[in-house]
This record gives structure tokens, sequence and C-alpha cells, in this order.
């Protein structure tokens, strides 16, 4: 048995709790290794996918889908494949018993989530779009879209985004820090 099967199964132990959250923290350092636990827990996860953290993905992983060439940039990004508050209609006296509410997160190939972002149930979001950091994408994002706010909309296409900021571009990709401020230190006199 695998440590993403383990853990889903015992997932009401406390101990198991922890030890799961260690065990992500401690033993999935690199991209490949938070890959193949996330396929193992049951998302289907394309090649060449950078996630920042692997805790990200919800309690449903088998409800998730991640194309190729995928950036979840930095940390705190959530994907909520269910409903939580719809089990507290039965203590509210609503429903006449405690109910589940899920739904799938589809996102394309060649996407870009910025950090801290949150990505609900029932949302597919297309190729080749950008997400801005912190939004909450709430509704479908067509392919080649950029999509930013609480909730997420679409501001503009991605032509149009790379457009309007072409011309202040930096080819630092690949620098060390020491470089890369140097050089930004030049550029806008700091």
């Amino acid at each position: 048995m695998n440590a993403a099967i383990f853990f889903q199964r015992h997932q009401n132990n406390r101990f198991v709790y922890i030890a799961k959250k260690l065990y992500i923290r401690l033993c999935l350092r690199n991209d490949a290794a938070k890959v193949k636990y996330l396929r193992n827990a049951g998302a289907k996860v394309g090649n060449n996918v950078h996630i920042g953290r692997i805790d990200q993905v919800g309690t449903e992983p088998c409800l998730v889908s991640i194309g190729d060439n995928v950036y979840f940039s930095g940390s705190e990004t959530l994907l909520l494949t269910h409903d939580g508050g719809i089990s507290h209609t039965y203590l509210m006296g609503i429903a006449p018993k405690r109910f589940d509410n899920f739904g799938r997160i589809r996102i394309g190939n060649n996407c870009f989530i910025g950090i801290r972002c949150i990505i609900m149930k029932g949302v597919t979001i297309g190729d080749n779009c950008i997400i801005g950091a912190g939004s909450v994408v709430t509704k479908d994002i067509p392919s080649g879209s950029v999509a930013c706010g609480v909730p997420a909309r679409v501001i503009e296409t991605v032509e149009t985004y790379y457009s309007k900021n072409k011309n202040n571009l930096d080819n630092t990709i690949g620098w060390n820090m020491y470089k890369k401020r140097k050089y930004l230190e030049e550029k806008y006199k700091v």
C-alpha cells in the first residue's frame, strides 16, 4: 500500500493526520515526488507540472485533473472539490440529514496559477490560461484567458496580456539572486 492510499484509508485518525502532514513536508521535496503522490491518491496529473505545496489538492484528489505544463506559483493555493458548508444545513435544521456536495476541478494544459488562489468545485480552467494571485475561481475560465479577482473574472486574452507587457520584460530567468539584485538595482536606481 502506498502512502497516499494509507493516508486516505485512515484520514479520521489524528495521529495519521499529523503523520501525513509531516510526510508531505519532509518527504515530498520535488515535483516528481509530489506528482507521484497525487497520482497515487487518484488525481490525474500531466507532465511537467510544478506544484508549490501538495496539501493544496483537497480531500478528494480523484476529482482533480491537471494538464501538462501547469505551474502553481508558491504555496497556499487550494483546490476545493467539495462544499463543506452544505453538511451544516442539517445542524441548522434545514436538511433532513448530513450530505456532501462534490464537483470536479479540471485545469488544462499550459496554465499558470498564481499564489494563494482558491479554485472551487465544478470549475474548468481551459488551456493556456493565467490565473492572477489571490483569485477565487468560482466559474469556468475559457482557454487563452487571463482571469483574476474575487470572484475571478476574465480581464483579457493571454495575447493581449503579453502585448501590454512585452516592452517591459527582463531576460533574467536562471540568474542567481545576487546577479538579479544587481541588475534590478541598476535598472531601478535603488
